[in-house]
C-alpha cells in the first residue's frame, strides 16, 4: 500500500464538488472522511469507495473491482471498498455523484452499529 500528497491532491480536487475533504494516512494508504464519515480510500493512485447492499451491484456493473490484500498467510483477504469506475477517474461531476453513493453507504453502516456499552 501507498499514500502520497499527489493522491490526496487529486482526490481533493477531483471530489471537490462534494465539499470539505479530510484525508489522514491509515495503514500506508490514505482515508478519505466526508462528514466525519471515512467513506473511501486512496492507495497506489487507486480511489476506493465503500460498497453495500445499496450500490455494489451498479459498481459492479460499471466495472469496479474489490479492494483486497495480501495477508500473512499468502491468502487474499477483502474490504468494502470498490474502485471507481475508470470513466469517472477523470470527470469530476460522475466521481462526486459516486461518491455521493460512497457516504451514503457509509451512513447507513454507521447508522446499523449498535451503541456501545457506557463506562462507569
Amino acid at each position: 500500500m501507498a499514500y502520497s500528497a499527489a493522491d490526496g491532491e487529486w482526490v481533493q480536487e477531483l471530489l471537490a464538488g462534494l465539499g470539505p475533504l479530510t484525508l489522514k494516512k491509515m495503514f500506508g494508504a490514505g482515508a478519505v472522511y466526508a462528514d466525519g464519515l471515512m467513506f473511501a480510500i486512496v492507495d497506489d493512485g487507486v480511489l476506493w469507495l465503500r460498497g453495500d447492499e445499496g450500490n455494489i451491484a451498479r459498481m459492479q456493473a460499471a466495472g469496479a473491482r474489490q479492494f483486497t490484500y495480501p495477508t500473512k498467510d499468502g491468502e487474499h483477504a477483502s474490504l468494502g471498498y470498490w474502485s471507481i469506475p475508470e470513466t469517472a477517474v477523470d470527470d469530476p461531476d460522475e466521481a462526486v455523484e459516486w461518491a455521493r453513493e460512497a457516504l451514503d453507504a457509509a451512513r447507513r453502516k454507521a447508522a446499523a452499529k449498535k451503541p456501545g456499552k457506557t463506562k462507569k
